[in-house]
């Protein structure tokens, strides 16, 4: 992984993903106790960064290999983003998701023209069922994080952070990532080395699925015990990739983890101070930014929002919980 990847990373999406702004509130800055600036991913196509990763990956790919169609794995971001890169270029895409998933991620992945395979993640592998698909149909598996073109198309968004930065004179700060299996972290902590070296990445994590943070904290790569049991269903993975992992470790300053109603604050107070819909895990980073400016340094903050595929019911939870 270098920088040349993600800048031609960025001439591809040229034209297919949208430059999201840099957004603020002085009733953010208040309670972060800082200036924060927020990064809408949920206004990217598909409502979340990952259409970024998913165009790159497939605009990489030989047009032959491209028209076999191609395979992924997903809670239901990366399923559509992946989705709507493979109808962009009128190939197929079969979308191998679990079938506890949030129903309208299953829905749009669908509506994108995918072909859904559903899975119980508690008894079923969906490593065995993509190989299965893979040798029976010839797709090429489009990994969600650990994927060299899906960390370039996401490090996008860090060259996008780095311009908008520099036009509002920032010089340092501290980037708050959502954080996974670290693709967009990785990327995004890449691209701020080479444009912004000021800004400094940290990833930001649920309570009880803080891998990477455990992972910065002993110099190598630590496993969730669990894949289920939080509503942050976006950024929970087993643990950080090969690839991802090194970039985040040699980048990014310690993890923050944050807890469920702290993420249901978040949502409200993107909703009702920045006009945003937020799904839980694309809300981690500002929760970071609001609740836990103790762990943060210097007077300036960006939070990453990473999505918006967030269920009515979730969503009214959050508003009823802290729009008062």
């Amino acid at each position: 992984m270098n920088i040349d990847m993600i800048r031609a990373a960025a001439q591809r999406l040229e034209g297919h993903a949208r430059k999201t702004p840099l957004l603020s509130s002085p009733f953010l800055d208040e309670i972060a106790g800082r200036r924060l600036f927020v990064k809408p991913e949920c206004l990217q196509h598909t409502g979340s960064f990952k259409f970024r990763g998913g165009w790159s990956a497939l605009s990489a790919m030989d047009e032959a290999t491209r028209k076999k169609g191609v395979l992924a794995f997903s809670s239901g971001n990366h399923a559509q983003g992946v989705a709507f890169a493979a109808q962009q270029h009128r190939v197929p895409a079969v979308i191998i998701m679990p079938a506890d998933a949030p129903q309208l991620k299953i829905d749009n992945t669908r509506a994108l023209g995918a072909e859904v395979v559903l899975y119980d993640r508690a008894t079923e592998s969906r490593e065995e069922i993509g190989a299965r698909l893979e040798a029976e149909r010839g797709l090429t598996l489009v990994k969600p994080y650990d994927e060299p073109q899906v960390i370039a198309g996401q490090g996008t968004c860090g060259l996008e952070i780095a311009q908008q930065a520099a036009d509002l004179g920032i010089s340092e700060a501290e980037v708050v990532v959502c954080c996974g299996g670290g693709g967009l972290t990785s990327g995004i902590a890449l691209a701020l080395e080479a444009d912004a070296p000021g800004l400094k990445v940290r990833p930001a994590e649920p309570e009880g699925f803080d891998d990477v943070k455990r992972s910065l904290a002993s110099g190598q790569i630590e496993t969730n015990p669990a894949m289920s049991g939080n509503i942050c269903d976006a950024i929970l993975t087993p643990a950080a990739g090969d690839l991802t992992f090194p970039i985040m470790h040699r980048l990014c300053g310690p993890g923050i983890a944050v807890s469920e109603d702290e993420c249901l604050h978040a949502m409200a107070l993107a909703f009702l101070r920045l006009k945003l819909v937020v799904e839980p895990g694309g809300a981690a980073a500002l929760a970071a930014a609001l609740f836990h400016g103790d762990e943060l340094e210097g007077d300036t903050v960006i939070a990453t929002i990473s999505g918006g595929n967030v269920d009515p019911e979730m969503f009214t939870r959050a508003l009823q919980s802290y729009a008062s």
